[in-house]
């Protein structure tokens, strides 16, 4: 499972925001328990979140923003959810969501003169990832944000379908990242050729 949480006690308050998947406006429904509301799909009954009100009672989170999970503050989350009254349902995928990519091959999209389809070995798995970077060539180390990763903007990476392919990722470009003196003209960050495919890459925002 795919899970975010966020926290921003000037911007929203003292609640802690997880979100587990999407549902639209009008299919949204909660159901609150005590300080714990549950988010889900009115017609699918599909989980997509859960907001933890008071939430400096049951944490001690300082994030002003993303909040980075730990097994131990997912744990605390679903014994929250628990004394709540709910059924503890939060399995969150801790594995690092910027990781150092080698793009294997490039082929032109068939639908798309701008665009390139291509196949980016992560280390334990090889991505289909829909590229706009002029700059993008088979053989590079790139930075990939994988399904999960939030970026500086806020932005979410999820699955998408682009002109009709595909796309599992995001390679990422110096100034997606947030990286001092980035260059401003498009194109993605390149790494040396002695990067490993797989390892992380490491962000600071």
């Amino acid at each position: 499972m795919i899970v975010n949480a966020f926290y921003n006690e000037k911007g929203v308050g003292d609640t802690l925001l997880i979100e587990t998947g999407e549902v639209t406006f009008e299919n949204r429904e909660w159901e609150r328990r005590e300080d714990v509301a549950r988010i889900f799909d009115r017609e699918t009954r599909t989980l997509a979140g859960y907001n933890i009100f008071n939430s400096s009672k049951y944490f001690d989170i300082t994030a002003n923003g993303k909040v980075d999970l730990t097994e131990e503050l997912v744990a605390k989350m679903n014994q929250v959810i628990e004394k709540a009254g709910f059924e503890p349902e939060i399995v969150a995928d801790l594995s690092p969501k910027f990781v150092v990519g080698y793009v294997e091959s490039k082929e032109k999209h068939p639908n798309a003169d701008k665009l390139n389809v291509c196949q980016i070995n992560v280390g334990e798995e090889v991505l289909q990832i829909v590229c706009g970077a002029p700059n993008i060539e088979a053989g590079q180390k790139v930075v990939v944000a994988k399904i999960g990763a939030v970026m500086p903007s806020g932005l979410i990476i999820k699955p998408s379908n682009l002109r009709g392919e595909d796309s599992f990722g995001m390679v990422c470009a110096a100034r997606e990242l947030a990286i001092p003196n980035a260059p401003t003209e498009k194109g993605i960050l390149v790494l040396e050729d002695s990067a490993v495919a797989g390892e992380v890459f490491p962000v600071n925002f």
